[in-house]
C-alpha cells in the first residue's frame, strides 16, 4: 500500500535530481553516490506507486505524472519553509535560508549596493543561512516563480505572469569592439558599416529584442557577460557589455565604444519576487535593507 506522504527526504532529493536533469549531476549537490540516488528515487516511486522519470541511455525524463508532481512538490516544499520561518518569527527569531539570485558581473556596478546590503543583512541576522546564485534573466524568472529562488536581481527582457518586478536602477550598456578588430581605429564609422558586423547576441534576447538593439541576426550567441567579453576582445565580433564591466579593458586600451550616439541602451534592473511572498519575513527584510541602500546613495 502507498503512503498517503511521502518522506521529505525523498522529495528533497527528488527536486534536486529534476533541477540538474540527472542522478549524476545532482551527486555534488546531494552528496550522495548515483546508486544511493537511485535507490532513494526507487523508494519515493514505491511509495507514491507510480513511475516518475525516464533514466537510462536516453536520458533523464519526466514522466507526465512526474512532471505534474514535481510542480505540486516545490509548491509544499515552498509552504514547509514559509511554515519554518513563521515558527521563528513568533519566536522573535529570523532563521531559515533566504535563497538569493542575481545576474552576472552585478558584481562591478557601483549602482548596486549587493555586498554592502549583504553584509548589513548577515550582521543583523546570523541565523539566517544565504544562497547567492548567479543565472541567467529567465532562469532567474523561473526560479522565483518555482519558489527555487526567494528573490532575485536583474534585467529582464520578458517578463513572466505570477511575479513582481520592483524597479530597482539602470544600467547603461554600450557596443564595444577590441583592438583586435578592423574598426577600432576607424574614426568616422557609418551606421551601415557597424550593422555589417558580426555580432555576438544573447541566449535570453528574442529577435524583436535583438532589433531595438539595432541587428537583424547575431553571428554569435552567449548566456553571460564573461563570454561575450571573450568573444568581443577576440576581435571577431562586436557586441553590447554594461559600461561599469567594460571599463577595465576600455582604460588598458583593448576596447572601444563605439557610435555612442546611435548603438547603446540602458537595462532596468528589478528585484523581482513571487506574488504573494512580500510580507515573509526573510525577504521583506532584505527588501528593506535593499530599499535604504538605495534611499541612502
Amino acid at each position: 500500500m502507498s503512503q498517503a506522504l511521502p518522506d521529505l527526504k525523498l522529495l528533497r532529493i527528488f527536486v534536486a535530481v529534476v533541477r540538474h536533469q540527472g542522478f549524476a549531476v545532482a551527486q555534488q549537490e546531494l552528496n550522495l553516490s548515483t546508486s544511493a540516488i537511485s535507490t532513494y528515487m526507487s523508494q519515493l516511486e514505491g511509495q507514491l506507486g507510480l513511475s516518475l522519470c525516464h533514466r537510462g541511455r536516453g536520458g533523464f525524463s519526466l514522466t507526465s505524472k512526474g512532471e505534474l508532481f514535481y510542480h505540486e512538490t516545490l509548491r509544499l516544499l515552498g509552504e514547509l519553509e514559509g511554515f519554518e520561518r513563521y515558527s521563528a518569527a513568533l519566536k522573535g527569531e529570523l532563521r531559515g535560508t533566504l535563497n538569493l539570485g542575481v545576474l552576472d558581473t552585478t558584481v562591478s556596478d557601483p549602482a548596486l549596493p549587493l555586498a554592502e546590503v549583504i553584509g548589513a543583512y548577515s550582521k543583523e541576522h546570523p541565523a539566517v543561512h544565504l544562497h547567492l546564485s548567479v543565472m541567467s534573466p529567465y532562469e532567474l524568472q523561473l526560479a522565483v516563480l518555482e519558489n527555487r529562488l526567494d528573490l532575485a536581481i536583474s534585467a529582464c527582457p520578458t517578463r513572466m505572469n505570477g511575479l513582481v518586478y520592483q524597479p530597482l536602477y539602470r544600467e547603461q550598456h554600450w557596443l564595444y569592439c577590441s583592438d583586435r578588430h578592423p574598426l577600432f581605429r576607424e574614426r568616422r564609422i557609418p551606421d551601415e558599416l557597424i550593422t555589417q558586423q558580426r555580432m555576438v547576441g544573447r541566449g535570453y534576447w528574442s529577435q524583436s529584442e535583438l532589433a531595438r538593439h539595432g541587428f537583424k541576426h547575431s553571428a554569435a550567441t552567449v548566456e553571460s557577460m564573461e563570454a561575450q567579453l571573450i568573444l568581443i576582445l577576440s576581435g571577431a565580433y562586436i557586441g553590447y557589455l554594461p559600461e561599469h564591466y567594460a571599463q577595465h579593458w576600455v582604460e588598458q586600451g583593448q576596447l572601444r565604444v563605439l557610435l555612442p550616439a546611435t548603438f547603446g541602451y540602458q537595462a532596468p534592473f528589478s528585484l523581482i519576487l513571487r506574488r504573494g511572498r512580500s510580507r515573509e519575513s526573510l525577504i521583506q527584510t532584505f527588501r528593506d535593507l535593499l530599499k535604504a541602500q538605495f534611499t541612502e546613495r
